[in-house]
């Protein structure tokens, strides 16, 4: 079956197939150890309370079905379970029906988490991940080769990621047209990493050479993904060195890595193979009948999907990482549509003083990932992901992202629930609780290189005001009503 499979890309797969299962082992993570403050029973934004307003149709999950802590704890580490045993191989040790059957496993796994995630899992990355997962179960396993179809679409998903994210830039702010954007972005973007101080200090022209360099890797390069080899290689190469560039840049979850494992499979595996003097494992020849019609039919459904990314790229009202069906396939991308151009805070301080007075002593809560402290320098979190901390820059920018979510926050901050805080770096109240707690807003900006010499500070704070002024439980209680 020379027309279905495409055996110069064994290679190709095999990388794409552990580096996703590794994704999908983060991502299993990252639920087990953050749910119970965010969605649990008793969480911020209750997954009981979701499943009793949304129907299994417009969110198909296991836990429509049954929820409980425990139960989602289950899931989520036999999601991580199963991912560490795919990142070990166990895929090529089974018949291929079986291989399927597992990444399909991981597939409704996942798929069932992000649809009663409600905000805490709203961000593209999701939706890349579930897309690509459910390409992997139809690349098969060492028993055939790859299909062809298959790994044309992990191309157009690929281009789907990078063309979108390219539109979307141009057609939204105007520094993305005149090539200023990276003044601002490494300072403003929603978690800077350990290098971003660097990279925003890097000469004006170096940061307008990386605005073209981007058009060029997002709105040109992709289209090289359906040129014959080598073109298709050298495209793949040139966006995997753009994104190991964001991965230095800043802190992104898995949106980087998922993307340079997709480019992975547009690289020719045999060539890649022959330099690093590997050896093609031994498969059985052609493939099964049912996988070759089961293939075929999947391909035609996702040619079918694709008529709404497809719309809404060509759209003058271009949506950003949307999914346009509740399993998440056929999804459209983008990012940094805009780019801010000050960097705003929310800083939230408790105090145990019984009354408030002008000399009442605040003490600051301490994010894990976020900017807080001044003089921490920012820390490398990315490929694992931090949904409070993002979701805390999302609502700096607009109190609608924090809309359902902050109140029930401050509440169980209040509380000093264990679940709440072991989401933080430091809480300034180990033994009792706080009597009060405010949320402030502050802009920073980096400092400059004088600044970090004398003052040994990465960042530079100013006070701008309140966004929620000192409450108490009985505060906290009334609005969450």
């Amino acid at each position: 079956m020379e027309w279905f499979t495409a055996p110069d890309y064994w290679l190709s797969r095999l990388l794409f197939h552990r580096g996703l299962a590794a994704v999908y082992l983060l991502a299993f993570l990252a639920a087990a150890r953050q749910f119970r403050a965010l969605i649990g029973a008793q969480g911020m934004l209750p997954v009981p309370r979701f499943v009793r307003q949304v129907p299994f149709r417009r969110a198909p999950s296991l836990f429509q079905l049954h929820y409980s802590d425990r139960f989602f704890a289950v899931v989520a580490w036999s999601g991580a379970a199963l991912s560490a045993a795919m990142v070990a191989g166990v895929t090529d040790l089974v018949p291929l029906w079986a291989a399927m059957l597992l990444w399909a496993t991981l597939w409704v796994l996942y798929l069932s988490i992000i649809n009663v995630g409600q905000a805490w899992y709203a961000f593209g990355w999701e939706s890349l991940l579930l897309e690509a997962g459910f390409l992997a179960i139809l690349l098969g396993n060492d028993r055939t080769a790859p299909p062809v179809s298959v790994l044309w679409l992990t191309r157009w998903l690929l281009f789907r990621v990078e063309f979108g994210a390219g539109l979307i830039k141009l057609r939204g702010d105007s520094c993305w047209r005149d090539l200023t954007c990276l003044y601002y972005h490494h300072e403003t973007q929603p978690m800077p990493g350990p290098l971003s101080w660097f990279f925003h200090h890097l000469p004006k022209p170096m940061h307008r050479i990386e605005a073209a360099a981007n058009h060029c890797a997002q709105l040109v390069v992709p289209f090289g993904l359906f040129a014959p080899q080598p073109v298709a290689s050298v495209a793949a190469a040139i966006i995997i060195g753009t994104q190991l560039w964001l991965v230095l840049s800043g802190n992104f979850a898995w949106l980087n890595w998922v993307t340079i494992l997709l480019a992975v499979t547009a690289i020719d595996g045999s060539s890649a193979a022959a330099l690093l003097r590997l050896s093609e494992p031994q498969r059985a020849s052609g493939a099964p009948r049912w996988f070759v019609a089961l293939v075929l039919a999947t391909t035609v459904l996702m040619v079918c999907l694709s008529y709404q990314p497809v719309r809404n790229m060509v759209s003058s009202h271009q949506q950003m990482n949307a999914s346009f069906n509740p399993y998440h396939l056929g999804n459209t991308y983008g990012a940094f549509g805009s780019v801010g151009r000050n960097r705003h805070e929310l800083v939230i301080e408790g105090t145990d003083e019984p009354e408030l007075t002008q000399r009442t002593p605040w003490r600051e809560y301490e994010f894990k990932g976020k900017p807080g402290d001044p003089r921490r320098l920012p820390r490398q979190w990315a490929p694992y992901h931090l949904r409070l901390d993002w979701l805390m820059w999302f609502a700096a920018t607009s109190p609608f992202y924090a809309r359902g979510w902050l109140i029930p926050f401050l509440q169980r901050l209040l509380e000093n629930d264990p679940a709440t805080l072991r989401l933080l770096r430091r809480c300034p109240f180990p033994d009792n609780p706080p009597k009060y707690v405010a949320v402030r807003v502050y802009e920073y900006r980096f400092t400059t290189r004088r600044e970090l010499l004398r003052d040994r500070t990465w960042w530079h704070r100013t006070l701008i005001g309140e966004l929620i002024p000192p409450m108490t439980m009985r505060n906290a209680d009334y609005k969450s009503r």
